[in-house]
């Protein structure tokens, strides 16, 4: 046996006749002409194959069959309601579910500050985090085991778009009691005759990258490198080495109560950036989200919870 098929408008039309029992009083409730409303009645019966009503000149009342349907109407319009609801929220990127990715500074302290900024504008949507290293953050979206990720700049093949959020600046952090807190800013050069940890390869690369055109007896060489950033932090806060990082770890830094002095000759910018995919789409809700980061990157919200503010005070 087929399910029937009718509409939310004949529905409509049913209740509010059953409500008030005029089809005239029914037709005003609904915007409707009289003609209107008896048009959707008669076709949700053929549709249902028995009369809803027994219409007289004098009044209209529920048939038996009338007041045997009318809850199911009114359930089923409710749910077709909360679907047609649910569908507008997809839609506009008001509900679902999102999973992002970022190493460890960024997804304790940037993303669920940005979480719970987007959470006031829509609160139906769920963000998902997933600590990873910075390594594996592209292809985690390439895969598309998650719909976004946000780190420090990274080579992106085809099937992956990079937007930039916001840039931070290189610098060093030592012990208050280190040589170098003493002094203002501080250059590359400056930093040959102290011991350095570097966190993980990536770290290094910089590192060797920013130093490139010095000569050897100018070079920055790690004593250690080491996988995290914390470890790296920590070792600073103790006072056995200094490291180098973008602001964007001054959270956790000045939490250890480490002092960052900013680096010149020259001033070294790394973007941290928003990775996309590019060659499948994404939800309304993912897509929703990842606009937000944008234009919350732009307006210098990441770096002010990020410590940029407190960095140009140590300048």
């Amino acid at each position: 046996m087929s399910i029937p098929r009718f509409s939310t408008k004949q529905l409509d039309a049913f209740i509010a006749v059953a409500d008030v029992l005029s089809f005239a009083a029914a037709s005003d409730r609904l915007a409707l002409t009289s003609s209107a409303v008896s048009q959707l009645i008669s076709e949700l019966e053929i549709t249902l194959g028995f009369r809803l009503f027994d219409r007289s000149t004098r009044k209209v009342a529920l048939s038996a069959a009338g007041r045997a349907f009318l809850p199911s109407a009114e359930s089923a319009l409710q749910h077709l309601r909360l679907a047609e609801s649910a569908a507008a929220d997809i839609r506009n990127g008001v509900s679902g579910v999102v999973r992002v990715a970022a190493p460890m500074v960024l997804a304790s302290h940037f993303l669920p500050k940005s979480i719970q900024a987007y959470r006031a504008l829509r609160p139906e949507v769920v963000v998902r985090i997933r600590d990873s290293s910075v390594e594996s953050l592209v292809d985690l979206v390439g895969r598309g085991d998650v719909d976004m990720a946000i780190g420090p700049d990274r080579v992106v093949e085809d099937d992956v778009a990079r937007r930039p959020l916001f840039p931070s600046p290189w610098v060093l952090w030592c012990a208050p009691e280190h040589p170098l807190a003493a002094k203002r800013t501080i250059t590359w050069t400056d930093l040959k005759n102290y011991s350095l940890v570097a966190a993980s390869r990536d770290h290094e690369r910089n590192v060797a990258q920013m130093r490139k055109g010095y000569g050897d007896d100018d070079a920055v060489v790690p004593m250690d490198i080491v996988d995290n950033i914390s470890t790296a932090l920590g070792i600073a806060a103790a006072n056995l080495a200094v490291t180098v990082s973008p602001a964007y770890v001054s959270s956790l830094a000045l939490s250890m109560g480490l002092v960052m002095r900013r680096i010149l000759e020259p001033e070294v910018m790394r973007e941290v950036s928003l990775y996309l995919p590019s060659r499948r789409s994404t939800s309304p809700s993912a897509s929703g989200f990842a606009e937000f980061l944008l234009k919350w990157g732009k307006r210098g919200a990441g770096t002010r919870i990020l410590g940029d503010k407190r960095m140009r005070h140590a300048s």
